[in-house]
């Protein structure tokens, strides 16, 4: 461990083609700037990664990297990400997880890998403390994941080891299938997977015996956890009673459960079925978690005669909506059943449902035929079908061919006005969180580097809280909220300004649902354990920084790769009045063209170019990346 801080200082870097693997010791400096997470990895993609790669080629890095503080006590803070340029956008990628393995990878002694090249075979790294081996993985190719680990950790004898791998969705190449670390902890975006499928690397399976992280100031530590043991209840706490799925009541209620391929934003007949109050009262046998963490909002469910086991763990609210509502399915059980089966091929349950709600409203436009469907029928409701396009996508029979390639490209190819059905940004299916409701999320949706993603701050209730007295967010001071349905400039700065808490939490490893303002650790809370676990005076500006830092290598990254303000938009039905309790709300064009340009000016990013301005880049110290100084190889 690096002078005792939470981090090692070590980095491995492993070479698939050569099979070579050494290890790289950034130095404390870089950690300090970049703190970890999407932020650090970033930092390695931008500077080593040529423009123009294709995604599924040997070129691709593929980076896990955990923060400066993983392996942490304390409830939230062990989060990691997951980077590459993405076969689903052509973009930036990252996709964050919980569970188990960051923390057993810093165990082992290392803070992050860095996968280059392509294996001649399928195979899988095996890390434990000082042996870091590739291993023939020949005979977990082509296997559901839970055969999948359980053989792994069979060969190594021991089922301690924490195993990540891609699924059979990522060996075929799905542009949108996943990664996931202990059968439940999924890096869900971007298609990450597939990267990992084309580079022919099965799984990564750490088991780390070394001393787990010990903070600096033990007894500021020791002050925060105290802290935490008073101020969280999770008997009151919706998150640990009922998951993410929690408000689907509430969604509903407020017209923006997004139903029938975002048609609709209510969902009449079926959403008292799929509420996590309903979960928790009929197949609910566990409430999950990750290292360390008191929250437990994972869902873990069992439903015998659909052999839904409590192994791949349980719904949660993205995948409820995506495959539920959005396909206007109701029955709890066969959703669960489908998860499951995302689960097994390692999918990511937003965009599989959301690219089988498109196949859905292009068979009831006559734009996809039920031969053309291997003679299933794709109505809405219809479980069968959704389910058995689920299995069709992950080995890409049939139709499942084109629909693996998500909506924008199988919209393209389907032509004759199918674009109108696809529901994206830059490639990236939206999730279930509708944008004619909840306006700040038509800016996150359209500037969210991955393609539109709901993970980029706080959703607009919560600014309807901010006022002189609050006590929600008191570390960024703002006095003054807004209602969900409006879309401003003042909108676009209240996003900024709680976005970069959003995006500080990704590079230190924090989860969204355990920080404020949705759950009980506070930004204060979170400095103090940072300065407590490394040893550093940190400040929230100095986190806040961090963060910035990421969110501007992300947009360099994507701008570098061919992408221009043009592409930060939406599709057409979210510039379309909305039936039900918001009767005719929309997107207003107009409206989020103003909204758009605030946030450009708030950020600090160029309005012709998209790129971040000279003078943001001196203010963050990144003028290395300034795209001219990477073409000059000066990065």
């Amino acid at each position: 461990m690096s002078k005792g801080h939470g981090y090692h200082g070590k980095i491995l870097r492993v070479d698939l083609t050569s099979g070579t693997i050494r290890v790289e010791e950034p130095g404390d400096a870089i950690y300090r700037r970049y703190m970890g997470g999407g932020g650090l990895a970033t930092y390695f993609l931008l500077r080593e990664l040529a423009p123009g790669v294709d995604p599924l080629s040997p070129e691709n890095i593929l980076i896990f990297m955990t923060s400066v503080i993983g392996s942490g006590q304390l409830s939230g803070t062990n989060r990691y990400s997951a980077v590459a340029k993405s076969p689903l956008t052509g973009g930036y990628g990252e996709a964050e997880a919980g569970g188990y393995w960051g923390p057993e990878l810093k165990a082992a002694g290392y803070d992050g890998i860095i996968f280059t090249g392509r294996a001649p075979k399928p195979t899988y790294l095996w890390v434990t403390n000082d042996t870091v081996e590739l291993r023939d993985a020949t005979a977990f190719w082509g296997l559901e994941a839970a055969e999948a680990a359980d053989g792994i950790k069979a060969e190594l004898g021991d089922k301690r080891i924490r195993v990540l791998q891609t699924g059979i969705a990522g060996e075929h190449l799905v542009r949108f299938a996943a990664i996931v670390n202990e059968l439940k902890h999924f890096h869900g975006r971007s298609g990450l997977g597939a990267v990992m499928g084309s580079k022919n690397l099965k799984a990564v399976a750490c088991l780390g015996t070394g001393a787990r992280m010990k903070p600096v100031d033990a007894e500021l530590s020791k002050q925060v956890f105290s802290w935490f043991r008073v101020a969280y209840n999770k008997e009151k706490d919706p998150m640990h009673q009922y998951g993410s799925s929690r408000g689907v009541a509430a969604l509903h209620k407020d017209g923006i459960l997004p139903t029938e391929n975002f048609k609709h934003g209510h969902f009449d007949e079926g959403f008292a079925d799929i509420t996590g109050q309903k979960m928790a009262d009929t197949i609910l046998v566990k409430r999950g978690t990750c290292y360390s963490c008191t929250i437990a909002c994972k869902r873990e469910v069992k439903v015998d005669e659909l052999g839904v086991d409590p192994k791949y763990g349980g719904p949660e609210y993205e995948t409820i909506s995506a495959n539920g509502s959005l396909l206007r399915i109701h029955d709890l059980k066969q959703i669960a059943n489908s998860n499951q089966m995302l689960g097994r091929y390692v999918l990511d349950s937003i965009s599989t449902g959301a690219v089988i709600a498109f196949a859905f409203e292009c068979y009831e436009k006559g734009l996809i035929t039920k031969e053309q469907a291997g003679g299933l029928e794709l109505t809405w409701g219809n479980v069968h079908a959704a389910q058995e396009l689920i299995r069709m996508i992950a080995h890409r029979e049939g139709i499942g061919d084109l629909l693996a390639e998500g909506t924008m490209r199988a919209a393209q190819k389907i032509g004759r006005g199918a674009e109108k059905f696809a529901m994206h940004v830059k490639g990236q299916e939206l999730p279930m969180h509708e944008p004619r409701g909840k306006k700040s999320l038509a800016i996150a949706y359209a500037t969210s580097p991955t393609g539109a993603d709901h993970m980029e701050a706080p959703h607009d209730p919560f600014y309807t809280a901010f006022h002189p007295n609050t006590t929600m967010m008191p570390e960024l001071g703002i006095t003054e909220g807004a209602p969900p349905t409006e879309l401003s400039a003042r909108k676009a700065k209240l996003f900024f300004q709680t976005q970069r808490v959003w995006s500080m939490y990704n590079t230190v490893g924090m989860c969204d649902f355990v920080g404020a303002p949705i759950n009980a650790v506070t930004m204060t809370k979170l400095v103090e354990h940072v300065r407590a676990v490394t040893g550093w005076d940190v400040s929230l500006y100095e986190l806040f920084r961090a963060g910035e830092r990421a969110d501007c290598l992300s947009r360099i990254f994507n701008m570098r790769e061919g992408f221009t303000p043009a592409d930060d938009t939406l599709p057409p039905r979210l510039f379309e009045g909305i039936d039900g309790p918001l009767k005719g709300e929309r997107v207003d064009p107009s409206q989020f063209e103003q909204a758009l340009a605030a946030y450009y000016a708030v950020a600090g990013w160029d309005p012709k170019t998209g790129l971040p301005t000279p003078a943001k880049l001196m203010e963050l110290d990144l003028e290395w990346a300034a795209p001219e100084q990477i073409a000059a190889g000066a990065a």
